[in-house]
């Protein structure tokens, strides 16, 4: 058995690899928030809808496999069990998806709003 090694992407090509992923699966209201400069956490946030529950946690695991599998990056996932709000913590690119309520309720990317721009 071989080793696979992986190139590790930059901040910007994990962020549009990211958001390729979302848009061939169907998500909606992508916004890209760009942190850097501006916190330690993360270089990019990343916030976008799926229309159900069931849909949030497909995209979530579709996008942590995606990941593992091209990249050899490890995520971490909060939420996938409800499918409501799932955070997934990709390093430099942190993932929120929503159902459109819970968005609306939490309205996550108004608090970044002098920076937030609809990818």
């Amino acid at each position: 058995m071989t080793a696979t090694t992986h190139s590790t992407p930059s901040s910007e090509q994990l962020r549009d690899v990211v958001l390729s992923i979302l848009d061939d699966n169907k998500a909606e209201d992508v916004v890209q928030v760009d942190l850097r400069g501006k916190t330690s956490v993360c270089d990019f946030m990343v916030i976008a809808s799926g229309r159900s529950s069931r849909q949030v946690a497909a995209m979530s695991e579709i996008l942590s496999d995606k990941l593992k599998a091209d990249y050899g990056l490890l995520t971490k996932m909060e939420g996938k069990e409800t499918g409501d709000w799932v955070l997934l913590d990709a390093g430099d690119v942190v993932v929120h998806l929503f159902r459109p309520e819970v968005r609306e309720f939490y309205q996550l990317e108004k608090m970044w709003a002098p920076t937030a721009a609809s990818a």
